[in-house]
């Protein structure tokens, strides 16, 4: 019997040993932790301990070892460390077959430590259905190293492959489906029929709306707007009830819109996008505009409902302060997607060089900022002449 305990503490140097080897890990801070193990578990002799709100001492210092910041794996997702079983050596090596570095490894289970309880029969097939749309190991180890989540969120590779298969036959090609995942993972995390709910909600308005192809409006609303597929069908016609309502629009006009970056606000909650209507009426009202002003804006530049009032408020105080009228910025409403600092800088550089604005117009403020820098230096060597 008083070899047991020897050949234990024998047992625990072996796994140490093998930790060292995966994450290249130096003699002192092996013998700092005697007893790592590499798998987690807790033993029938912890049975009979209470293990209600305890965590698994051995799988905290593996996770230290490994450099992993425990503090905010705990704060994520507490219920891992109370796990009688994880995976934390598995998933390290399968990752760093991957080419993913110890530094990334560490990354990964710090932000989403439920990678840990992941098997590695999972871990493959999941890999595998991933290489279908990403085109390396490489591109989907930088994935995971901004995005953990959206790799490990769904334990249920077969619902993954069906919302794959589905939305390849909705049209969409390997580069929306790369957005799809990067942007908006729980669109795969979503059952199939949840999926295929909206799009069926799609097309059914679609053919209220006129629209002769649904399939193809189905898909182009998608593809504007990513995260559509994890919203409610609910919110979504409420959002399309708002904007006919707000607007006005007729069925074309509002099919138009919804074809279009109009798509882009349908994900809004309902009551923000009511809001920034009625503060963007009673701003422009304010300015001397009509109700078909703001109409006209929103149709050409549906992105303007996603300002907070404030922001916009801001944004044409600085237009009109700077010799901007309200008609021009009604004609150039993309001037209103650059920040309130990109518009006042601008502003303050073409005052300096006498910039007309009533003779020129204001395209120059809402071009690229290689475009305008070489107009900068045209205006400038004009002035010096």
């Amino acid at each position: 019997m008083a070899a047991v305990p020897g050949f234990r503490a024998l047992l625990s140097l072996g796994r140490s040993v093998t930790l060292q080897q995966t994450f290249g890990l130096n003699a002192v801070q092996l013998i700092a932790c005697p007893s790592m193990r590499l798998c987690t578990f807790i033993t029938k002799s912890d049975e009979t301990k209470p293990q209600v709100n305890t965590e698994n001492e051995s799988l905290l210092e593996n996770l230290n070892l490994m450099g992993v910041d425990v503090k905010m794996a705990r704060l994520r997702q507490p219920g891992v460390f109370r796990k009688d079983f994880t995976n934390e050596q598995g998933l390290a090596k399968f990752l760093q077959s991957k080419g993913a570095s110890r530094k990334i490894i560490a990354g990964i289970i710090s932000r989403y430590p439920r990678a840990i309880t992941r098997t590695i029969s999972h871990l493959e097939q999941r890999w595998q259905l991933w290489k279908n749309i990403f085109k390396s190991d490489k591109e989907i180890v930088s994935i995971l190293d901004r995005s953990p989540e959206s790799f490990f969120r769904s334990s249920d590779n077969g619902n993954l492959e069906k919302n794959i298969v589905f939305l390849t036959t909705l049209g969409l090609n390997s580069k929306d489906l790369h957005r799809l995942l990067t942007t908006a993972p729980r669109t795969f995390s979503n059952s199939l029929e949840l999926n295929m709910q909206m799009v069926e909600c799609l097309e059914d308005i679609c053919a209220e709306l006129g629209g002769r192809d649904p399939e193809q409006f189905a898909k182009a609303v998608i593809s504007r707007n990513l995260y559509i597929l994890i919203r409610s069908t609910k919110r979504i016609k409420s959002n399309i009830d708002i904007l006919r309502a707000s607007l006005n629009l007729n069925d074309s006009e509002l099919l138009r819109l919804l074809q279009g970056h109009g798509a882009e606000l349908l994900d809004l909650s309902n009551e923000y996008l009511k809001n920034n209507i009625r503060n963007l009426q009673q701003k422009i009202v304010s300015l001397g505009c009509q109700k078909h002003d703001m109409k006209k804006l929103i149709l050409s530049s549906p992105m303007i409902l996603y300002i907070g009032q404030a922001t916009l408020s801001s944004k044409l105080d600085c237009l009109l302060k700077g010799g901007i009228t309200m008609n021009q910025v009604l004609q150039r409403p993309r001037v209103l997607d650059y920040s309130t600092q990109n518009i006042t800088g601008r502003l303050e550089e073409l005052q300096k060089v006498g910039y007309d604005f009533e003779k020129n117009g204001i395209g120059i403020l809402d071009s690229s900022r290689k475009r305008f820098v070489a107009k900068m230096e045209k205006l400038a060597a004009l002035s010096d002449d």
